[in-house]
Order: structure tokens, then C-alpha cells, then sequence
């Protein structure tokens, strides 16, 4: 039965809501920067950065391994593995509930993808933090995954990629996680002492307990344009020390200009930068 509310329409309004609802849902996205409204299938072609102002949109983990990676000979490191309740923490809400609620959300099962594959025909592995799953923070789980991936490369002497977009640690499992800055940071000390490259590229934003341990120990550091990398948010040091932060505080093109970070790189031009990056570290371990 129809609504009471339809009834009443005039035939003309009718029309144009039978017209608005032909059209494909998806089809438009908003820059959250400039507010501009893109056509999405020329979003996608432009990698996800906005045609207007260039503002790099935030896209998932997997997502944005497939814009990195060759497609085809992939294979996910990890895959099956689910974060644990372990100290069957609650806040506001049970951490049992949260997760669920991430994995509906993110369509992950974790906040962490690794995947065995190629960029521009060199194998490698490359790991990628999805930020819908409670805001990418690191479990012990995430600090697993990212282990067996750096393991994996290890096995089958490949370089290393990871792309960090991250709040820190995951509060829900207490010093659990927070043991996982120094699992990671040995782990990757490995892979430095086997002579295996690895490249860590900061996606906007990254913060806490990720920022201070596996996103800044590359052999490279890279960041894409404009994104927030810190231990800990600017109203917070601004708050506790009594300061005013320069602009652009924690911006990449500080961080850049101040020597905290090596290079920025635009989103169309990352596989060959990276590419050509590993190559050269590669060739260098070579000749040693």
C-alpha cells in the first residue's frame, strides 16, 4: 500500500523522485577537503585524490593494495586470524561488541592486510592498515599479522612495504598491545640484519604507539601530501606544554622540512617511486 504521504504529491514532484531513484547509488562522493562532489568512476581513475583541490581521500587497506600491487599472484599472509577478548575489557561498550561492530564495518576481520605480490613485476610483500577498524589501531593481533608478513619476507628474501594510517595502540588490550611497538621493532630489526629493504609509507592520519615504532623505522620514510603524522594530536601538546604549534604542525611538509620524514610522494607517482626505491636499496645490498 502506497504511503499516505505519496498520495498527496503533486504528479510532477513524482516524477523527479522516480528520476532521482533510477540512478546508481555510489555514483558521487564528496572531497573532505574542498566539499567538492566527484563523479566516483573519474575518482577512481584519479586514484581516490580529488580533481579539484588534490586532496589525497582516505581509501581502505585493501583498496589501496590493489592500486599498489600487480593484480593476479597474490597471496593474503594471515588471513584467518581474529583479534581476542582477552581481558574481557569494557568501557562504554564490551570489546567482544566493538570488534563485531569493526568487522562489519571495515568488512575486515582485522586492522592490518598483508598480501604476497608484485609492484611492476618485483615480488614483494606489502601490509596496509584499514583505519574503519577502530580507527586502525594496533592489537595483538595486527602485531601478529605484521610479524608474519616481515617473517614471510624473511623466508623468501623480499622487501618490505607497509602503509600505516593509525590512532596507536588498541586501549582494549592494555599493555597487550602496547607490547606489539616492540615486537614489530624487532621483527624488523630481522629483516635490516638479512639486508631486505623496507619502505613504510604514512597515510593521513597516523598517531600513537604505530607512529612511534613500525611506520617511522623504513629504510625509507615516506609520506603521501598533507597527511598528520604524530605520537600524539596538536590540541593535546598544546594543552599540556602551554604553547601555540606553528602552522602545519605534524603536517608531512613539516615533518619534510624539519627532517622527520624522507620524501613525499603524490599518489600517482608511488608505484614508480617505490619501485625504483627498492631496486636501488636492493642493488646497494647486492654490491656489499
Amino acid at each position: 500500500m502506497a504511503n499516505w504521504f505519496d498520495k498527496i504529491l503533486p504528479s510532477f514532484i513524482k516524477k523527479e523522485t522516480a528520476k532521482k531513484s533510477s540512478v546508481p547509488e555510489g555514483l558521487w562522493q564528496a572531497c573532505s577537503a574542498c566539499s567538492t562532489i566527484l563523479y566516483v568512476p573519474e575518482l577512481e581513475a584519479n586514484l581516490y585524490v580529488c580533481t579539484k583541490c588534490d586532496h589525497h581521500i582516505r581509501i581502505g587497506a585493501r583498496k589501496r593494495l590493489d592500486l599498489f600491487l600487480d593484480t593476479g599472484n597474490q597471496t593474503e599472509i594471515a588471513a584467518d586470524k581474529r583479534a581476542i577478548d582477552w581481558l574481557k575489557f569494557k568501557d562504554t561498550k564490551r570489546y567482544k561488541d566493538r570488534l563485531v561492530e569493526a568487522e562489519k564495518k571495515s568488512e575486515e576481520q582485522e586492522a592490518l592486510v598483508v598480501i604476497q605480490g608484485s609492484l611492476l613485476k618485483l615480488p614483494l610483500v606489502a601490509a596496509a592498515f584499514e583505519f574503519r577498524f577502530m580507527g586502525g589501531s594496533m592489537g595483538s593481533v595486527v602485531g601478529q599479522k605484521f610479524v608474519e608478513g616481515v617473517d614471510h619476507a624473511l623466508k623468501n628474501q623480499l622487501p618490505f612495504v607497509c602503509f600505516s594510517t593509525s590512532g596507536g595502540a588498541r586501549m582494549q588490550e592494555s599493555l597487550i598491545s602496547l607490547y606489539q611497538m616492540a615486537k614489530t621493532s624487532a621483527v624488523l630489526q630481522k629483516l635490516k640484519k638479512e639486508g631486505l629493504p623496507y619502505v613504510s609509507i604514512m597515510i593521513d592520519p597516523i598517531y600513537g604507539g604505530v607512529a612511534a615504532s613500525l611506520a617511522m623505522l623504513g629504510d625509507i620514510n615516506m609520506a603521501e601530501p598533507n597527511a598528520l603524522v604524530g605520537f600524539t594530536g596538536p590540541r593535546v601538546i598544546e594543552q599540556t606544554l602551554k604553547v601555540k604549534l606553528p602552522e602545519g604542525f605534524q603536517r608531512s611538509e613539516f615533518l619534510l622540512e624539519h627532517g622527520a620524514i624522507d620524501i613525499i610522494v603524490h599518489r600517482k607517482d608511488l608505484k614508480e617511486t617505490v619501485h625504483r626505491l627498492l631496486l636501488n636499496l636492493l642493488d646497494k645490498t647486492l654490491a656489499q
